[in-house]
């Protein structure tokens, strides 16, 4: 595909050259998979392109052309279908920048309401309208997955989580759900990618697997102790092989003050994590003078099940599926203005719908 223009990638720092966008069905045609490709997950030049767009607006692309119109200069918000969070806003910027558009949208972090616009895009209609679905995509998924971690966040208060979710999404978009996770409120993201995007160090412990083979969790605290380094907390998982408070116990008699907490994930199998056994752990760790360590729990976490073991005495959580699994934010975009002229599809008000809200950012 031919080379167009160029932008650059937000916080790149250089120039990057995209690809045209896909706007007849010849190209759509030509397209061939290479047989060698390794993921079924879209490049960042086939999203930019339009290669994950529906093929209608391919479609559309042609029959415009033909007419003559496909530069015709046109208004297009965005709206939500339900409250949520705004995210997603670094990566819609990066598919719009350099196609001669201007793109207004609320920032991310904010709350919006159901049916609120969320951007507004003005520009020739060609420059961005094979964008649209990746662009409702981009916005869907992450708000869903930032307004779930927001729901974490009050759930939690002050108490810190960090967003474990990594293992319950196609690899090519987790980094993007942590990500997400963050601007909802999850203190870090245990996916290294998805910390390094941020400018940040992964956050994390140790899983089962350490103990099982090592076939001893004090085995295993010791070592984790002995060589990693000063700033990687101490924090260990303790109902691997023996009563969660026992086991407490035995650790924190060894490690002392080096103990920065420990790790409560009993499976369901065992009947979870309940506010009882943080009670008991607590009150376990205060009697022996060990009041530093803090209680760390996973495993299945949602918002009341937050609320319940914070009560108990839980200091963090590891929250994953509550936030991976977030239903999409459903997304629409409605083209308001044409040549200058109000118009909308028939039950939708013509016109640029009044906003204080949204900003610049393009």
């Amino acid at each position: 595909m031919p080379d167009v223009d160029s932008g650059k990638a937000s916080g790149a720092g250089r120039e990057v050259v995209k690809p045209d966008l896909v706007r007849d069905l010849a190209a759509v045609r030509d397209f061939t998979v290479s047989p060698d490709r390794m993921y079924y997950a879209a490049t960042h030049e086939e999203i930019t392109s339009g290669l994950t767009t529906d093929i209608y607006f391919v479609r559309t692309m042609e029959i415009l052309e033909h007419l003559g119109l496909a530069g015709t200069p046109v208004v297009a918000e965005v709206f939500s279908s339900r409250r949520g969070m705004m995210a997603g806003n670094d990566e819609a910027a990066n598919l719009l920048r350099g196609r001669g558009v201007e793109a207004w949208a609320l920032p991310e972090g904010e709350w919006f309401d159901d049916h609120e616009v969320v951007m507004r895009i003005a520009g020739p209609y060609r420059a961005f309208g094979p964008c649209e679905t990746p662009l409702l995509g981009i916005l869907a998924s992450s708000s869903a997955w930032a307004t779930a971690a927001a729901e974490c966040r009050e759930a939690a208060g002050d108490k810190p989580f960090i967003c474990f979710g990594a293992r319950h999404l196609h690899p090519a978009v987790a980094p993007v759900m942590e990500r997400a996770a963050v601007v909802g409120g999850a203190r870090g993201a245990s996916c290294i990618l998805a910390a390094k995007l941020m400018g940040a160090e992964p956050s994390g412990t140790i899983p089962h697997a350490a103990m099982l083979i090592a076939g001893d969790t004090l085995t295993v605290a010791e070592t984790y102790d002995r060589i990693m380094p000063e700033d990687a907390p101490r924090i260990v998982l303790v109902d691997t092989f023996h009563d969660e408070a026992e086991e407490t116990l035995r650790i924190a008699r060894k490690l002392g003050r080096r103990l920065a907490g420990v790790r409560l994930d009993t499976p369901g199998e065992r009947g979870g994590v309940t506010p009882d056994l943080v009670r008991e752990v607590r009150a376990r760790l205060d009697q022996e003078g060990y009041d530093h360590v803090k209680v760390f729990v996973s495993g299945g976490l949602d918002p009341e099940r937050i609320r319940s073991l914070g009560s108990a005495g839980a200091d963090a959580f590891g929250v994953g599926s509550y936030i991976s699994r977030a239903k999409p934010i459903d997304m629409t975009m409605d083209i308001k203005v044409v040549n200058g002229r109000p118009i909308a599809k028939r039950g939708r008000i013509p016109g640029i719908t009044p906003t204080r809200r949204i900003r610049r950012m393009l």
